[in-house]
């Protein structure tokens, strides 16, 4: 059955995954049908979105998506959105880096930028009428290294996206253990001044989500299993350290990493999910300084949660396990920031980014 397309975009769940072997598992990219009074999901489309459709980014305005497919010496593809939500691929472009992790459009959607990770490059391309991509615009390329020798050998570009008022790109680079600010100008990336700001050695940031207010941001640290809360001067593109805090309860003892992080829509909670301990960790927000206190930690009832997303109204989480094919939902207490798991996970075949389109 066919939505009605004010329906159809309050309530449609984007999965990107990973399709080839050894991690892969997928057909494509995936579309649900999100019941946001029950929680329930439907299944729309399986689209062709060539290899490892992993993140996915929609336009502001348009209807148009955009994925990057991470593999190798990549791509990044554009898609023409159906007044149903359903996807048919408009084009695709060459990464110029390897394994595009990341993506993001700028406000104006005048430009898609993509962050590669392996070869810790970043590029921007215009997005042409129609919605198709045209040829990079800008390439830049990171260098440097970090203490962690297996993870830090160079420069590994992980996030790159604008600020809430669009005036700074922001670029989160796992390797050299930095956050670097940068300015968009017509197509071409401009180095800010400052730079950025240095996370602690061998942290590893990975993505980074902004407050409400747009005074806050918070950055999850992958490699040491940290969230590390600043503050952000969006005239001046500058930010300052408040506080780091660890994702993992005091008594755990394996091997972590953490995947993504979202700040809930009241501005009252942060989630950052942990790939090892297999959970959500959920902190409270000081709404006078920004910086975070931990609040507990819930199971996301599968392994490897890779991502995770609030849906608008931020009455629901949804928590992609990557390594056991699931998409698991949890209702939010709005009030205490807790989650409640909702009926059984529903089996995705490798799960790597959840979007909720418009």
């Amino acid at each position: 059955m066919t939505a009605h397309p004010t329906d159809s975009a309050a309530h449609l769940l984007y999965i990107g995954t990973y399709t080839e072997p050894p991690n892969g598992r997928a057909q494509g990219a995936y579309i649900y049908r999100f019941d946001g009074a029950s929680g329930e999901l439907t299944h729309v489309q399986t689209v062709a979105a060539g290899k490892n459709p992993s993140f996915l980014v929609q336009h502001p305005t348009q209807p148009y998506m955009y994925a990057v497919n991470e593999y190798g010496q990549g791509d990044v593809s554009a898609f023409a959105v159906a007044p149903d939500g359903t996807l048919t691929m408009l084009n695709h472009q060459p990464a110029h880096g390897d394994d595009p992790c990341h993506l993001s459009i700028d406000p104006s959607g005048m430009y898609v930028m993509i962050a590669n990770y392996s070869s810790g490059n970043f590029a921007v391309y215009p997005v042409e009428a129609g919605g198709r991509l045209g040829v990079a615009s800008d390439i830049v390329q990171h260098t440097g290294s970090g203490p962690n020798t297996a993870r830090q050998g160079g420069a590994r570009a992980h996030f790159i996206a604008p600020d809430p008022a669009g005036t700074h790109i922001v670029v989160e680079d796992l390797g050299i253990d930095r956050t670097m600010v940068y300015t968009l100008d017509a197509g071409k990336l401009v180095p800010h001044d400052p730079p950025g700001i240095a996370a602690h050695p061998g942290a590893g940031p990975r993505h980074l989500a902004f407050h409400p207010n747009g005074r806050y941001a918070y950055v999850n640290n992958e490699l040491d299993s940290t969230v590390t809360a600043y503050t952000y001067d969006g005239t001046r593109g500058v930010f300052a350290e408040v506080g780091t805090h660890t994702t993992l309860p005091a008594a755990f003892a394996g091997n972590n990493s953490t995947a993504e992080i979202a700040v809930h829509p009241n501005g009252r909670f942060v989630y950052v999910s942990n790939r090892g301990h297999h959970s959500i960790a959920i902190f409270a927000v000081d709404a006078t300084t920004g910086d975070l206190t931990a609040i507990g930690h819930e199971s996301t009832r599968g392994e490897t949660p890779r991502s995770f997303a609030l849906d608008p109204s931020g009455a629901w989480l949804l928590a992609a396990n990557q390594n056991t094919d699931t998409v698991a939902v949890f209702r939010v207490n709005t009030d205490t920031g807790a989650l409640t798991p909702t009926g059984e996970p529903v089996a995705v075949p490798s799960p790597v980014c959840l979007l909720f389109g418009r």
